[in-house]
């Protein structure tokens, strides 16, 4: 059984021609939906018979052609036919013999130069991915011929190759929004969808002078439950809390699932905080009823926090903090109910405000420093880049990681300065250590939105790349797509001028946005970066393994490299080498480490570059 997808719940057209599996897999369409019936050729017609064909049916791409019992012997391309019978003498010649006479006598003596080649021939039934598969595997040019498709093994139409390959870019951005923006075991829009949705319906309310609810909702004292009943329970249980709560929300909500056992519901359109109210005592009536998870019986109740935007805040990250700030209160207080958020609400401190104060400093007082990590080329087989990473030494709460500090950073703005901090420090570490003798690696930077939409970006990574004297050719820059998806004509213009410098560019944390071709054709983009949500587990994830393989499948029809990060166990390794990532990073290879430490681990025979070797085991 097969659940069709709605189109206008996932935002994106093309996913309306999927459908999903009872397991929540993606099924793949048969080739039956592109045929297009042309009529064949007979193996019997002459070689002249054909071009009439060609030059009167325009749209006519191939001939397929058949014997007398209807199965197909051949496909004759027509760009090359027609231009091999312009050629002198060529109807003289052969115009009068048989397409079989010309096949059986002079395909093999004129080494393939006459224009009749044997097709891929497959069944009505084959799916699309199988057949884009045996093109991958055989040759090419039937992406240009197209394939010819049987139905009990007599002819029954044509495949044109533009249409197949219109039709899988499709599919894989489809496939690709899909898994990165819905939550694998519940099937409802998972955090990366909820953000978006969740800045939109903001900046429509902000617009329009309404106010936007937020509900967070936690399932009580789920962990003892799933301790106790096993986590395939707790997997049931969480699919049914699900469905319970799309079902009790309106038609223009948004139900989430956050991680775990966290939940959040959107309520556009509210008239006042009351509508969430009222939702809030439908879902605890709703929960509390019992529920049956694999023949067992079982009571269980939720806590709820709410937030109105923009009365409780204007910042939609800090909305969620106390929606979650009020959810807690409810636990504190006996768990099952819900709560508002007001500003007597205790659990959500001014730690932000004091760490942002914090943050202001931390340039000033050199508080910040650089890791690098490792990155493993599997064709050469060694280290071939490293990435720069920042840490905050704290003086008070010790080394602190991205995930502190770079969200606060971002909203403060103060991603600029930092980020500018970030270029020029590798850039000036890079220097000193060809000035000592070592490996010229490719360094790889992030770089933010906000600091790649500054006006004067170029201009201050010209200036750098000449003060700090570095090749720009081994820098670079590692950009998300929050950063190219808007402005594209100014984006186009300032990637271009960057790649004119020689800098080279990489998407990052490829997967978890919109992942759309149009970008990629045209932006000079050179490498993608796998995010490592989708190689964490990855030999335990099958729909991680999807996501992999179609990430790698749209790089090499583009003629990308793709990256793989986060790997961190030797199984991992093998299936993104298997799925034929060009190169990994992880814990499993190097974590990251200080420019010191770095250098000694690279020159470092045992420790670093040998390690890698003996991490690859032949396929």
């Amino acid at each position: 059984m097969q659940t069709k997808l709605h189109a206008k719940a996932l935002n994106f057209s093309s996913i309306a021609s999927l459908s999903l599996t009872e397991d929540g897999g993606l099924a793949c369409p048969s080739v039956a939906q592109l045929l297009r019936p042309v009529e064949p050729s007979l193996v019997s017609a002459s070689c002249y018979d054909i071009l009439p064909r060609f030059h009167d049916e325009a749209d006519l791409l191939s001939l397929p052609v058949v014997d007398p019992q209807g199965k197909p012997v051949a496909i004759i391309d027509r760009h090359q036919y027609m231009e091999f019978f312009a050629r002198p003498f060529s109807k003289e010649v052969f115009g009068k013999r048989s397409l079989r006479q010309i096949q059986d006598e002079y395909r093999d003596a004129m080494l393939g130069a006459f224009p009749i080649a044997t097709p891929i021939v497959v069944d009505i039934a084959t799916s699309i991915d199988d057949v884009a598969r045996m093109i991958i595997d055989t040759d090419m040019r039937h992406m240009v011929n197209g394939i010819v498709i049987t139905r009990e093994e007599r002819y029954a139409g044509v495949v044109h190759g533009h249409d197949l390959l219109h039709e899988i870019t499709q599919r894989k951005q489809a496939e690709l929004y899909y898994l990165a923006h819905y939550d694998a075991l519940t099937k409802i829009p998972n955090r990366m969808l909820f953000s978006d949705r969740l800045n939109q319906a903001c900046r429509e309310a902000l617009r329009n002078g309404r106010e936007v609810a937020l509900l967070f909702i936690d399932v009580d004292r789920f962990k003892q439950i799933n301790d106790s009943l096993g986590h395939r329970f707790g997997d049931a249980l969480l699919k049914a809390i699900a469905g319970r709560l799309v079902g009790c929300a309106r038609e223009c909500d948004t139900v989430v699932r956050l991680g775990g056992d966290e939940f959040a519901i959107l309520m556009e359109f509210i008239q006042s905080s009351e509508d969430a109210e009222v939702l809030a005592r439908r879902l605890l009536e709703t929960i509390q009823q019992p529920f049956l998870i694999l023949d067992r019986e079982l009571s269980i109740s939720i806590s709820i926090g709410i937030a109105i935007y923009p009365r409780d805040d204007n910042q939609v990250d800090i909305l969620l903090s106390k929606a979650d700030a009020a959810m807690y209160e409810v636990k504190v207080s006996g768990r099952n109910g819900f709560r508002l958020f007001s500003e007597s609400t205790t659990s959500f401190s001014s730690e932000r405000s004091s760490l942002e104060a914090e943050l202001k400093q931390a340039l000033a007082n050199d508080e910040f420093v650089l890791f690098y990590q490792p990155q493993f080329d599997f064709v050469k087989q060694r280290v071939v880049g490293m990435e720069a990473l920042i840490r905050w030494n704290h003086p008070q709460r010790g080394m602190l990681s991205p995930g502190s500090f770079i969200g606060l950073a971002e909203e403060s703005g103060l991603i600029v300065p930092i980020g500018d901090w970030v270029l020029a420090e590798a850039c000036r570490q890079h220097r000193a250590w060809q000035q000592q003798g070592m490996p010229s690696l490719r360094l790889a930077v992030n770089i933010s939105s906000l600091q790649f939409r500054q006006p004067d970006f170029l201009q201050r990574v010209t200036r750098l790349l000449s003060e700090t004297g570095v090749d720009p050719s081994v820098l670079e820059f590692e950009l998300t797509e929050s950063v190219i998806m808007h402005d594209a004509s100014l984006v186009l213009d300032m990637l271009g001028e960057l790649k004119a410098l020689g800098v080279h560019l990489s998407l990052d944390d490829f997967g978890t946005g919109f992942s759309s071709l149009g970008y990629l054709n045209r932006y000079p983009i050179e490498r993608l970066k796998i995010d490592q949500s989708f190689i964490r587990n990855l030999d335990r994830m099958p729909i991680n393994q999807s996501i992999v393989r179609s990430i790698v499948a749209l790089a090499k029809s583009l003629s990308l490299q793709v990256i793989a990060e986060g790997v961190e166990t030797q199984a991992e390794l093998e299936l993104v080498r298997k799925f034929e990532c060009d190169e990994l990073q992880g814990y499993l290879l190097a974590r990251p480490m200080p420019a010191a430490d770095f250098a000694a681990w690279l020159l470092d025979g045992n420790a670093g570059m040998l390690s890698v070797e003996r991490l690859i085991k032949p396929l």
